[in-house]
């Protein structure tokens, strides 16, 4: 019980402090550092990308695998990649992030729960 109580003591310290920092170590009318505006310009773009390529290794591989080994695709992927196109068609047509991957979100488990 004390292990647990410890871990989630460390966990909130930790998130607190993530929250607190910057606005700690940029106060009053400092200008930001140019390298701190150049992750925050580009670190969103690199997290959706390690997200798409953590998302789809695991059917991109496999069918890899399956190929080598002189069998033909099959179902898996196919939730995946029905997925992607409707975050990236939602995404163009209204240009809302939360609506695209949530709904792309809501396809990919309604096709992996009830149709493969």
């Amino acid at each position: 019980m004390k292990t647990e109580i410890s871990i989630v003591a460390a966990m909130t310290a930790a998130t607190v402090i993530s929250r607190f920092l910057p606005f700690w170590v940029f106060r009053g009318g400092r200008r930001t550092p140019p390298f701190v505006e150049f992750l925050g310009r580009t670190l969103p773009y690199a997290t959706i990308g390690l997200l798409v390529v953590y998302c789809l290794k695991a059917p991109v591989f496999s069918l890899k695998e399956r190929l080598a080994a002189g069998g033909g695709p099959d179902a898996e992927g196919i939730p995946e990649l029905i997925a992607v196109l409707t975050v990236v068609f939602l995404h163009r047509w209204k240009k809302n992030s939360l609506l695209s991957i949530g709904l792309g979100t809501a396809v990919y488990m309604v096709l992996v729960q009830m149709v493969f």
